[in-house]
């Protein structure tokens, strides 16, 4: 998935995505169920980089009560699996304290601890709230403070801003729906 085939322009700054952002409609909770693939917008931001080096393909929204975050695809890459991301969030501050980690490939290694990082039920939902003047679909983490604001791009396709507590700027991220693979 190329972020130039989903989104208008290719955002290189906060500035930018939040242009784009902010043009995008706001969306009702139940246009996001389903099973989306995911691609970081890279801004700066101090986690960027993190998803893409550890494999992560996306989110599934069953229904408002039962959000899997964090999809990692299988093995032989036919299916995918949960990611607690209790669990995962952990690396994202040592990425902060040492930057070079982004730089690095951790597809195996989070592959590896897949019986041990693997959400056994949903962690996160999905309710409506207010951003940036708007209110659209928000995945709100069980266990995290962060918040996923999600505004629409294309009939197939949201940008994601991630409001975590203490970050200046959001993180941007765009989904696209591919119901192509079972999460099992």
């Amino acid at each position: 998935m190329q972020l130039a085939d989903l989104l208008p322009s290719v955002p290189t700054t906060t500035a930018q995505a939040l242009a784009v952002y902010d043009a995008g409609e706001a969306v009702a909770p139940e246009f996001m169920i389903g099973t989306w693939h995911g691609a970081e917008v890279p801004t700066g931001h101090p986690i960027d980089g993190l998803l893409a080096a550890s494999g992560w393909w996306g989110k599934q929204f069953v229904d408002a009560e039962t959000v899997h975050p964090l999809l990692f695809p299988s093995p032989d890459g036919t299916s995918l699996w949960p990611m607690n991301p209790a669990l995962a969030f952990r690396g994202v501050s040592a990425a902060n304290l040492v930057p070079q980690l982004k730089n690095h490939s951790y597809i195996r290694a989070v592959g590896a601890t897949r019986l041990i990082t693997r959400a056994r039920s949903s962690k996160a939902r999905l309710r409506t709230t207010r951003y940036r003047g708007v209110d659209s679909a928000t995945m709100s983490y069980d266990q995290l403070p962060i918040n996923d604001v999600f505004r629409k791009i294309s009939d197939d396709t949201v940008m994601g801003a991630m409001d975590l507590k203490g970050s200046d700027d959001p993180y941007f991220f765009v989904l696209h729906r591919d119901d192509s693979r079972p999460v099992r």
